[in-house]
């Protein structure tokens, strides 16, 4: 992995994997580490600002799509601006997973970005090496 993946905490990996999965904001409570899972999210989202504004991580939120056979869906819609993102976080509700199972409109999602995109794999040089 690449130096900036090896220099983060758990917890951070665990925002970057959302990231890279392009889960709702809910998805990382499985995946932080243990000490975190107990903290509130006021605390946990220094953390996500943190990558944020290293420009690793968007926050957008879900909007509905529908795919070229028709079918309805969802993609992450356009990135929540910086300035948004401490009183958004700040929702306790933004952290647990909507009510109604897999209705993600409207949801927070994570994304990673093309820098986000680099920290999160192998550059060739390192695979060669």
């Amino acid at each position: 992995m690449s130096r900036e993946w090896e220099s983060l905490t758990e917890s951070q990996r665990a925002f970057m994997i959302n990231a890279f999965e392009i889960d709702i904001l809910p998805g990382v409570w499985g995946d932080l580490a243990e000490e975190d899972k107990e903290r509130p999210a006021t605390e946990l989202a220094p953390i996500l600002l943190d990558l944020v504004d290293r420009g690793w991580i968007e926050v957008r939120r879900v909007v509905p799509w529908v795919a070229p056979d028709g079918n309805p869906g969802f993609q992450p819609g356009g990135a929540v601006p910086r300035e948004a993102l401490p009183e958004v976080l700040a929702d306790p509700a933004e952290w647990e997973y909507p009510e109604g199972g897999m209705d993600w409109i409207g949801a927070l999602t994570l994304t990673e970005t093309p820098e986000g995109w680099r920290v999160n794999r192998i550059s060739p040089g390192e695979e060669a090496g």
